[in-house]
């Protein structure tokens, strides 16, 4: 009697029953972790040389024009964080991330070997494109697998891992530039990261939407009163962006947080190489920044558990007001001012960075949390092209250290509205 084959059994996700919490998770949180360390390494390909590029290569003298590629990333990354916050709502997870890899892979060629600034746009477009949907789902999924708890602490490591690769690539890139050239041998990094990201995320990630299920079913109501329903988008939008008051603190201190990393993204570069600085230099002041932003919320993540979000995110703004000080007045002496700034930037972004997006995790229902992220991080990168169109506008007007002062006054102005308006999120306080 001949024997029939079997039939292979399709490959699934595991059937283990879902459980919340770091420990219960910790490898897949740790495979999420390393993930975003190669989504944060694609924007460190960028903070050193590119604004160089547009000066050298292409021989651009408007601050505008070059700070364009910036304005580019931010508003179309803004725009997909929106949109990626919707569609895990309503699809995977995981087939959203290997989507923002996939969208990424062109974008280290086009850096090292486009033509003309038009194909560094180009880049840049695909790279807001990518990051929108690969961050925001690092982030979302790691929010869904911790639970309450460790909210903060989640957030502190995924951030950790993403802006601890930023200013690394930064270095690492300026060291190539100096020993290289500006193109193309410090994008190589980057066909690594794209290739490393997207195997990983295809074979060994797993999807989350059902911790963030589970999640919903045990809440009854968030720390600020947010219920469980399935709302129409334009009401998260409100909700998020200006309804909640808490929401909307901090929907305004994210942007005037990444305004402040886009103007530094744009001016920092030309600044201290007009001082006389070199592009050694100018690659530690733009690695310490997000190494320390990155490293620092290791702690300030867990911090954010203990004490509140609240704390944090006023005294963390107010820090970075004062690294825009030290800066700005500094520039008699380049190097030096541009790494006690940066450091001090990095102090103060790390106490916010963390604990802005554990607040919105706070106040936002697990039904619609995700949407109610992307709307967050639309605001928050935002902050990008604002920052490097004001620092453009400016800059022409008054000259590159008058654009550190301007973001310098909207980040004091930012901090006192969060002390006046959010309400603390952290459950039980």
């Amino acid at each position: 009697m001949p024997v029939t084959p079997a039939h292979p059994r399709p490959l699934q996700e595991s059937r283990q029953p879902i459980r919340l919490g770091l420990k219960e998770n910790w490898q897949q949180f740790a495979l999420l972790v390393l993930v975003n360390v190669f989504v944060g390494g694609m924007v460190g390909l960028e903070r050193t040389v590119v604004p160089l590029i547009g000066t050298e290569v292409f021989q651009i003298g408007s601050e505008v024009v070059i700070f364009s590629f910036i304005i580019a990333f931010g508003v179309v990354k803004a725009v997909t964080n929106l949109v990626s916050g919707l569609l895990a709502d309503r699809y995977t997870r995981k087939r959203i991330l290997i989507l923002g890899w996939l969208v990424g892979i062109p974008v280290p060629f086009l850096l090292g070997w486009g033509p003309s600034w038009n194909w560094i746009l180009l880049a840049n477009v695909l790279l807001g494109i990518s990051q929108g949907l690969a961050w925001s789902m690092t982030v979302n999924m790691k929010i869904d697998l911790v639970g309450p708890r460790k909210r903060g602490l989640a957030m502190g490591l995924n951030e950790a891992a993403g802006y601890g690769a930023v200013g690394l690539t930064a270095l690492l890139t300026g060291y190539l530039a100096s020993a290289y050239g500006l193109r193309p041998e410090p994008f190589y990094i980057g066909i690594f990261y794209t290739g490393a990201g997207l195997l990983i995320s295809w074979f060994l990630v797993r999807d989350t939407r059902a911790h963030a299920q589970l999640e919903g079913r045990q809440i009854s109501k968030t720390s600020v009163g947010e219920k469980a329903h399935t709302p129409k988008t334009h009401w998260v939008f409100a909700e998020t962006s200006w309804r909640n008051k808490t929401l909307f603190s901090v929907s305004q201190a994210g942007l005037v947080n990444n305004l402040n990393d886009g103007m530094s993204w744009g001016v920092f570069p030309l600044l201290f190489v007009s001082a006389g600085v070199g592009l050694e230099g100018v690659g530690w002041i733009k690695a310490i920044y997000p190494v320390v932003w990155g490293v620092g919320q290791v702690i300030t993540g867990p911090l954010s558990d203990r004490i509140g979000r609240k704390p944090l995110i006023v005294w963390g703004m107010f820090l970075q007001a004062l690294g825009h000080v030290v800066i700005g007045l500094g520039m008699a002496h380049p190097f030096a001012a541009g790494m006690l700034g940066s450091v001090l930037l990095g102090m103060g972004t790390a106490m916010v960075y963390p604990a802005l997006l554990a607040a919105v995790s706070d106040a936002a229902h697990p039904s619609w949390r995700a949407s109610s992220v992307g709307v967050y991080r639309f605001w928050r990168d935002m902050g990008y092209a604002v920052g490097a169109l004001m620092a453009g506008v400016v800059a022409a007007v008054l000259g590159l250290e008058w654009a550190i002062h301007a973001a310098g006054l909207l980040t004091f102005l930012s901090g006192v509205l969060v002390w006046r308006s959010m309400q603390e999120t952290l459950p039980g306080r």
